[in-house]
């Protein structure tokens, strides 16, 4: 079965594609988190809520595409729109 012709790994690349799978499970699970919040605002905010979840939906589409771009940084800017999203999410509900 062995006959010795198999490839030997490429361990870089390897470890490129690894980084890269993490960076956008940390980009997509902070995006559907953002979704989530955004759906919330819908639901309990009223008109305000539905303006603002529009708002967000367009800053997450945009910071995941810039996550995604960033590198070994890529949870910052999905972060602080998820964070500003929990923020108005708080204020619309109570």
């Amino acid at each position: 079965m062995a006959d010795g012709s198999a490839s030997v790994m490429d361990y870089k690349e390897h470890e490129k594609t690894y980084k890269n799978f993490i960076n956008f499970s940390k980009v997509g699970i902070l995006a559907a988190l953002t979704f989530v919040l955004a759906i919330a605002m819908v639901g309990f905010g009223g008109t305000a809520g539905t303006v603002w979840a529009s708002i967000t939906t367009v800053a997450t589409v945009i910071a995941a595409g810039v996550g995604m771009a960033s590198g070994d940084r890529s949870h910052v800017v999905p972060g602080i729109v998820f964070l500003l999203a929990g923020v108005v999410t708080i204020v619309l509900t109570v």
